[in-house]
């Protein structure tokens, strides 16, 4: 049971580490080469885990050849545009001026069912709306409608508005202070208990969360009495 356990424990983090290596990505924005290297990892990471008998390193050794080959294609694509559309593909079009090509899609294998849903999923229910739209390397499609059905922005109708968005920094995470985020947003512990003291808080374990913007907007939502 012993043996088991560690070999699980050895096994999770080494492709923790090395889903980590290829980056931050959605399942659903893999390339098809990334996505068959999980594939592949999970199978190679399964069989020691439940096979005894075939020594861990023998599990290991594949994982870590693929993460190596991984990373190696990933540089040589970060430095040669032909390998990476060999290894990734390229953007398809396959609406241009609210035609949709036909060939392009039998090409991708891409069905008609697939594009209203895709559409749909970003807000357009009507393909005369579509100007352009591009079947993206991770499957995804990104419309481009016409300016007459785009949102309404104060860009479009000229207004002048005044920037007002700021970056809200986590100061209390579930109870914890982020003390390092608490100095690079200027403020100290004394400042931090005077906001709890306002809102009638006696300690930083009954905060859910606070945050604190640009502005020294502070957002702070107190944990739930338990039952």
């Amino acid at each position: 049971m012993t043996t088991a356990f560690l070999r699980t424990v050895i096994l999770y983090f080494i492709l923790m580490i090395g889903l980590r290596l290829m980056g931050k990505r959605q399942i659903g924005e893999l390339e098809p080469s990334e996505l068959v290297l999980t594939l592949i990892i999970s199978d190679l990471a399964a069989v020691p885990m439940q096979d005894f008998g075939i020594p861990l390193v023998n599990g290991l050794f594949p994982i870590a050849t693929l993460l190596c080959l991984s990373m190696l294609l990933s540089f040589f694509s970060l430095k040669s545009v032909r390998f990476r559309a060999l290894v990734c593909g390229r953007p398809t079009v396959i609406i241009r001026e609210g035609k949709v090509l036909q060939q392009n899609m039998a090409r991708n294998r891409f069905t008609v069912d697939e594009l209203l849903e895709q559409l749909r999923s970003q807000g357009y229910s009507d393909l005369s709306a579509v100007k352009y739209a591009i079947l993206e390397t991770s499957g995804q499609v990104s419309v481009l409608p016409y300016t007459k059905a785009s949102p309404i922005t104060p860009q479009v109708v000229q207004m002048e508005v005044q920037d007002d968005v700021t970056l809200p920094v986590l100061l209390i995470n579930d109870g914890h202070v982020m003390s390092a985020n608490l100095s690079a947003s200027g403020y100290d512990r004394t400042w931090l208990d005077r906001q709890l003291k306002d809102r009638r808080l006696t300690s930083p374990r009954q905060v859910f969360f606070m945050t604190v913007d640009e502005a020294g907007a502070v957002v702070c939502v107190a944990k739930e009495a338990t039952a």
